[in-house]
């Protein structure tokens, strides 16, 4: 991509605002030194605008602009199923799980499985969740980021994973979640802006200068990818290698939308620290809720900004309308062409002053995803295993240095690992198959735990050593299951266990430490409900017209 000087001062403008901005909401007031609340929980001061947005740049990143873009190439508007599921799942989470995680006064979700079951069940799912986001969730980040900064600017892909991790701690490392979350309410407003200038541009491609023509060409073109539920044998996509693969094994029929598709988001949305965290730092309850719905909103249009892009990326090769856009959707190596490749070749369309807002949009969401990320694993790290396990009296200023070096050493060793995905073709798939390698134990271990007093310690321990084993055994044994349908298997199996040995150990008592709950605590205020009934109807529509 050849940056002009005002895309270059467009980008670099963003780079200044992105970094003194988290540099100065980081200050503290004279003779104030940041304890763990500051840290950890932006000093529980965020309203609902700031706590939605941050769960938007937090919750959007490469995986999505990138990996949801080659996904939109390769499947159609079925991938746009988990941006459109989350908004409904974000109701359920602000109505039955806020409620119940602000009531505790938490600061991370391992301490709530401490509070709800022990010691032990709190270990196991601190290493789990800490493994997940270095290993799979920084790195694939870190590694789409740079793939399209490879694609566009040709900065050779270690550079770039170095560049966006450097980025991203210079704010994130010294400020905590409070840089964190104000910096995202700024990169919401170039992420959504950017995104919608490189939609409007991919579709006036399609229609010869026409985005309303390009929409209607798009249909045309590619009926399939217009499909929300994907039939067995329906749509072959590539498998990366030079090959072909059914559609149906990443989105299998009704799942997505009756099925494990709601264990994916409410794990996500619900028992996730680098997304729950937001909701924690609100001002109250009702601030929660209301940013819950804000986000909502956003996640509505979402696939508009990261899915549509890829379908037009599909019908501009498949037509072979450009040449020199097909060439950049190759890889060096294979010469195939990768549909992760689908967003980045896109940008470098772009006329002069929107290339510089549409990269200044990707890296946004980049950044603050990573940002995001390593916060929450820095967090869970100092609150659940060094201040519980290695030193118990640790003093708040030397927890929030903790928190620091542990920032670090997460982004060191997620851009080692991160070169290694560059067989993948949808990297998108490659992070919600392995997470959900979790997923079922998690949300077989929290839902029981709020909603079923029988619920013992070992039955949940059992859940959490047992979902990463199972879900190996599945994917072995039955390679032709779709991955979101093992997940769902994975999951009864552990409900059935949990049930079994909570009631055979407590023989049929209630749990010590089970959770009081009553009608009173799930209350909404009137705003939440009139949100919550748009979006709702606002589903049923899309699903409709989509069918």
């Amino acid at each position: 991509m050849d940056f002009t000087t005002l895309d270059i001062i467009i980008f670099t403008g963003y780079c200044l605002l992105i970094i003194g901005m988290g540099l100065f909401v980081s200050r503290e007031k004279k003779g104030h030194e940041k304890n763990a609340q500051d840290y950890f929980l932006a000093s529980k001061a965020l309203p609902w605008w700031a706590v939605g947005a941050s769960l938007i740049a937090s919750n959007i990143s490469a995986e999505q602009f990138i990996g949801m873009s080659g996904s939109g190439y390769a499947l159609g508007l079925a991938i746009s199923t988990y941006e459109w599921m989350a908004a409904a799942t974000l109701l359920v989470v602000g109505v039955f799980f806020l409620p119940i995680y602000l009531k505790e006064g938490i600061y991370t979700m391992p301490q709530f499985l401490h509070r709800r079951y022990d010691s032990r069940v709190r270990l196991v799912m601190a290493v789990f969740w800490l493994m997940i986001y270095v290993f799979v969730n920084l790195t694939s980040v870190l590694y789409l980021g740079a793939l399209s900064l490879e694609t566009i600017m040709g900065v050779p892909l270690p550079y770039g994973i170095g560049g966006l991790a450097l980025f991203a701690m210079i704010y994130s490392i010294y400020g905590g979640l409070k840089a964190v979350a104000w910096t995202d309410v700024v990169q919401v407003v170039f992420l959504v802006a950017g995104g919608l200038a490189t939609t409007y541009l991919a579709l006036s491609l399609v229609g010869e200068g026409s985005a309303w023509d390009g929409i209607t060409l798009l249909k045309a073109e590619a009926p399939k990818h217009f499909s929300m539920i994907v039939q067995k044998g329906e749509l072959m996509i590539p498998d990366g290698a030079g090959g072909f693969r059914d559609a149906y094994m990443d989105l299998p029929g009704l799942s997505v939308l009756i099925g494990s598709m709601w264990i994916i988001n409410l794990t996500y949305w619900g028992c996730n620290q680098y997304i729950t965290q937001r909701a924690l730092a609100a001002k109250s309850l009702n601030e929660a809720q209301k940013g819950m719905v804000f986000a909502g909103f956003l996640k509505l249009l979402m696939p508009l900004i990261v899915v549509v892009p890829g379908i037009a990326a599909y019908v501009i090769v498949e037509k072979g309308i450009d040449i020199s856009f097909i060439d950049s959707m190759k890889d060096g190596a294979g010469g195939l062409i990768k549909s992760d490749r689908a967003y980045p070749t896109l940008l470098q369309l772009l006329p002069t002053g929107l290339k510089g807002l549409a990269f200044a949009a990707l890296t946004a969401a980049i950044v603050s995803s990573l940002a995001s990320m390593a916060n929450s694993t820095s967090t869970i790290f100092t609150i659940d295993i060094y201040r519980a396990y290695i030193n118990k009296g640790i003093s708040e200023v030397k927890q929030v240095q903790v928190g620091r070096i542990t920032t670090l050493v997460a982004f060191i060793i997620a851009a080692l690992v991160a070169p290694q995905l560059q067989n993948l073709d949808q990297a998108f798939q490659y992070i919600q198959e392995y997470t959900g390698f979790v997923s079922p134990g998690v949300f077989a271990i929290f839902i029981f735990g709020f909603f079923w007093k029988k619920t013992t310690s070992d039955a949940a321990l059992a859940a959490a050593v047992l979902t990463i084993p199972l879900s190996a055994v599945f994917k072995f044994l039955t390679p032709n299951l779709p991955f979101i349908d093992r997940m769902g298997v994975v999951f009864l199996i552990l409900a059935v266990m949990m049930i079994v040995i909570s009631l055979i150990q407590g023989k049929g008592k209630d749990s010590e430490k089970a959770i009081t709950i009553d009608a009173s605590l799930f209350k909404t205020s009137y705003g939440f409900k009139w949100g919550a009934a748009f979006i709702v109807l606002a589903l049923i529509i899309l699903y409709a017209v989509f069918w």
